[in-house]
């Protein structure tokens, strides 16, 4: 066997190559107030944020060059009324590998929740 392909299928990420909540969480919140920080809640208009959200956050993520992570993004934006809402999730994953982020939004006229996952392909 060749020296090549002896080390080939890597079933962890290297250390640098590794999802950083902390650097995801930031990247979310420059989108979030870039994107839609500035906006007021209109039904009509609200429809498309979260697609502009989403899309925008793919795009920074993959300038963070993880390697063989698969990201899924979640943005839930809701109008502010003075209620309360719960947002929740569960995943099965590998607690070695994978991790997420999030960050929220709240302004005077609607609230933003957003989420992403990193979970390494293995």
């Amino acid at each position: 066997m060749s020296e090549d392909l002896a080390n080939a299928y890597a079933i962890r990420p290297n250390f640098k190559q590794k999802f950083r909540p902390g650097a995801v969480k930031s990247i979310i919140h420059d989108v979030l107030n870039d994107e839609i920080g500035n906006k007021k809640y209109d039904v009509e208009e609200s429809k498309t944020w979260p697609k502009i959200v989403t899309d925008n956050l793919l795009l920074k993520l993959k300038e963070l060059d993880l390697d063989r992570y698969k990201f899924v993004v979640q943005v839930v934006i809701g109008e502010q009324r003075g209620e309360g809402v719960n947002v929740g999730c569960r995943c099965l994953w590998d607690s070695d590998t994978d991790n997420f982020a999030q960050d929220v939004l709240m302004t005077d006229t609607f609230f933003c929740v957003a989420a992403v996952y990193g979970v390494f392909y293995y």
